[in-house]
């Protein structure tokens, strides 16, 4: 039976987030809401939470999963950035994107891309997802809550809790979140002096990167 924990969007309480934490840090997987829709959510380092993340969703291996980390100081122990890649980072974050990037050794294989090696990022405008993050101290493996046989992401926090409650450990609502997806944006390309790649266009602006 999944815990359900009521936060304020704009003043989270934290004996609440911190009651999510301690689950995360128990090896739950969770739903939590993000400035695109709501993700479920588990620790990086945890074998068996990333598997039921993606038994949860259906999702096989070659599904790229991202790291919602708080800010981009995080940033260059799990994935190689260069100073063009650094600066377009920098002016989208936080905010409604995910960037495609060359993973570190420090992200387990098995959440990074099997071909590629890479990783997405996710630096989320929420600011009790910020607290959450403050909180448990380091980043968190995430992936966009589509059911399996879905297309649209849910945003209503109590359906998730109908629907999945017996699946998941907990859900955390702040209310709906805006019913569309992140911006995916691929930098790899730049470190070949190439463009950033337009994957998925979402709810952050393009014009915003200048692309």
């Amino acid at each position: 039976m999944a815990q359900y924990f009521e936060v304020h969007p704009d003043n989270p309480q934290p004996r609440l987030v911190k009651q999510a934490v301690a689950i995360l840090q128990g090896g739950g997987v969770m739903a939590i809401p993000t400035d695109s829709s709501y993700a479920l959510v588990c620790q990086l380092d945890d074998t068996k939470a990333v598997e039921r993340l993606r038994r949860i969703r259906q999702i096989d291996e070659k599904h790229h999963l991202a790291l919602l980390c708080r800010d981009l100081s995080e940033l260059s122990s799990y994935a190689r950035v260069d100073n063009r890649q650094y600066r377009l980072l920098k002016q989208a974050t936080p905010g409604p994107y995910t960037f495609i990037l060359d993973a570190t050794k420090e992200v387990p294989r098995r959440v990074s891309h099997p071909q590629r090696k890479t990783i997405g990022l996710r630096v989320p405008d929420r600011k009790g997802t910020q607290l959450l993050l403050e909180m448990l101290g380091a980043p968190l493996i995430a992936s966009t809550f589509i059911p399996p046989g879905e297309t649209e992401p849910l945003n209503d926090p109590q359906e998730i809790r109908d629907r999945f409650e017996k699946l998941i450990d907990g859900v955390v609502d702040a209310g709906p979140c805006p019913h569309q997806p992140t911006t995916v944006v691929d930098l790899t390309p730049m470190e070949n002096g190439g463009e950033a790649i337009v994957v998925r266009e979402g709810r952050g602006s393009l014009a915003a990167l200048g692309l």
